[in-house]
């Protein structure tokens, strides 16, 4: 993938997942995105970093639960996947902030 390509996918990643965690917890939790790094703290102060790191051309994840996560896009599927663990972006993120909410949540 060229930078092009990759900073277009991964802000139009970025962005949704702007909009859908705003829409599903934008009351209860501060959700930002600014300069290319969406953060999301919680309500007992734990917080969510993911941004973009260009010359891997990957999505950087730091989480209190899970620790750090690089992900790849596969561009076949359509998704970010763990490169050590294999997970999906979604997946991952689905799972701890609906643990942390108390509710389901489902990413797409």
């Amino acid at each position: 993938m060229d930078e092009d390509a990759f900073q277009s996918v991964a802000d139009t990643t970025l962005m949704a997942l702007m909009d859908q965690l705003d829409e599903a917890f934008g009351d209860r939790w501060d959700i930002d995105l600014e300069g290319g790094v969406l953060t999301v703290e919680l309500d007992n102060g734990a917080q969510y970093l993911l941004n973009k790191h260009a010359p891997m051309r990957q999505l950087w994840l730091s989480s209190p639960v899970s620790g750090a996560g690089h992900f790849d896009h596969d561009a076949a599927r359509g998704v970010w996947v763990d490169s050590r663990t294999g997970n999906t972006l979604n997946a991952v993120l689905s799972g701890e902030l609906g643990a942390a909410a108390g509710q389901p949540l489902e990413l797409g």
